[in-house]
């Protein structure tokens, strides 16, 4: 093992120490920013609160998978999730076990985030992750605490022969107290603001790396829990897992500082926080997909009766990527490009869509412009 410490190894641990005073405005700029959020999104209705859900959820599940480098089908999840929700979710492939399994976490620790976090819950989670009992091509230990019986659990990159270790797990024969003191902290109310307390139950919870596989995704499900308790929320309008990815590489340098250094881990908190509030910053992209859409449907949908419109229409609005062509829509609805075409006719006699370019069959579309459509032109 590293000479120098782990953070697990000094004598005061888990007694984590930070500097409030650092930290204050910070936090709350945080809780100013969801409580702005909470706001816009209750005044949506309870239709569209389950849309932007539906969104948020999708994206908290596969981005969550992302950062361990396992890539889920998007429509299979979305499936799964709008199915729980009542949702029509018309046209979308039906999920596998493994994919309800990991939305059935999701769903569990943020829609039941009152009730108390147990070894139980834990071992549950875990099962539902893995129903098949592997990760990939291997077996593992499915819902109980890793034992080691290969070596000590790592955290490890570089190729085979030249692997750096980042991180040694406490040993297996501790896990068992070690999370009975975590969970005891966890259930017990404290003076600690909640969102201060996803971000220590965060660091804490991946520290001891319980689980062979899947720690990283049910240490985000603990911290998804104990924000929907800071919210007083069970549905999230915002997705931590997917600013985590995309701040992926930080994320890890952080953790890595932490894990190796003292019991002071004002610097993680901090780091934590700032992440939170792009999240939720970033949660406007999503209520403004919400918005365009409500108001796009609304204005049109009585006047689109073609599944193959709906369908393309819906990919439009979500973030088309590259160019409309009658090529690429009779690929992506299964059709002849002389039915694309007449699709496109349709949408264009309404005023839906229009030509963006010309160019005989590499002719390209578009929306048309927002405030034609909201105007109902």
């Amino acid at each position: 093992m590293n000479r120098k410490k782990y953070i697990y190894q000094h004598e005061e641990w888990p007694d984590f120490i930070w500097d409030i005073e650092t930290l204050s405005n910070l936090l709350a700029d945080v809780r100013n920013t969801q409580g702005r959020l909470t706001g816009k999104m209750e005044a949506l209705g309870f239709n569209l609160q389950n849309e932007a859900f539906l969104e948020t959820l999708t994206a908290d599940v596969l981005k969550s998978n992302e950062i361990e480098g396992i890539v889920l089908d998007k429509q299979a999840v979305r499936s799964s999730i709008a199915h729980r929700l009542g949702i029509d979710a018309g046209g979308l492939p039906p999920s596998d076990r493994n994919i309800e399994g990991i939305v059935d976490v999701m769903f569990d620790a943020t829609g039941n985030f009152e009730e108390p976090l147990t070894k139980e819950r834990l071992f549950g989670w875990h099962y539902a992750m893995f129903p098949m009992g592997r990760s990939g091509m291997y077996e593992i230990t499915v819902g109980s605490w890793r034992n080691d019986s290969t070596g000590p659990m790592q955290v490890v990159s570089g190729a085979m022969g030249k692997e750096k270790v980042h991180y040694e797990a406490p040993p297996a024969e501790l896990i068992d107290n070690e999370i009975t003191v975590f969970l005891n902290w966890f259930n017990n109310k404290t003076d600690i603001d909640p969102v201060l307390k996803a971000g220590i139950a965060h660091l804490w919870f991946v520290t001891l790396h319980p689980f062979e596989d899947g720690n990283g995704r049910i240490t985000r499900a603990i911290t998804d829990m104990l924000l929907a308790r800071s919210d007083g929320l069970p549905r999230r309008f915002y997705s931590m897992s997917s600013q985590i990815q995309k701040q992926r590489k930080s994320y890890y340098e952080i953790l890595e500082r932490t894990q190796k250094g003292k019991l002071d881990i004002t610097e993680w908190i901090n780091w934590f926080l700032n992440t939170l509030r792009k999240a939720i910053t970033n949660s406007e992209d999503t209520l403004a997909l919400i918005t365009r859409k409500h108001r796009f449907w609304n204005t049109y949908g009585t006047r689109i009766k073609n599944e193959r419109q709906k369908r393309l229409l819906n990919k439009l609005l979500e973030g088309f990527t590259g160019n409309l062509t009658t090529s690429r829509w009779a690929k992506i609805a299964k059709c002849s490009q002389d039915t694309a075409l007449r699709d496109i006719q349709d949408l264009i006699d309404k005023g839906i869509l229009v030509q963006s370019s010309s160019g005989g069959r590499s002719t390209k579309y578009k929306l048309a412009e927002a405030q034609q459509m909201y105007n109902g032109r």
